[in-house]
């Protein structure tokens, strides 16, 4: 994921329970992030299925500084990526689409 887009702040995967798995994210950060954007997933497919907009296919947090772009990657588990406000985020978006596919394969639940 850096390759593609080096400007990242960070990359995960956590568990829909909000536990890291993997990551590159400073250790201090990491089990906060994890636990903030399990629940933006978790908060994001609610919103989706009460308005009838379908299923959740992401979630993206902008603010001043950057982005935090979640997806979900099969029923257990919860794909973030972190970058500064001049991120592309086409890319990012991109980039997450096709990994939350494979982090699902991964996890034989395809």
């Amino acid at each position: 994921m850096h390759r593609a887009i080096p400007e990242l702040h960070g990359v995960m995967i956590a568990s829909v329970d909000g536990l890291a798995v993997a990551h590159d994210f400073p250790d201090a950060e990491a089990e906060r992030v994890a636990a903030m954007s399990a629940t933006a997933l978790g908060l994001g497919k609610r919103i989706t299925e009460r308005t009838n907009l379908g299923g959740l296919a992401e979630a993206v947090i902008r603010g001043d500084n950057g982005y935090l772009v979640v997806y979900a990657a099969g029923k257990d588990a919860v794909l973030v990526l972190s970058g500064p406000i001049d991120s592309n985020l086409g890319l990012m978006r991109l980039e997450a689409r096709v990994a939350a596919v494979d982090i699902k394969q991964i996890l034989g639940q395809a």
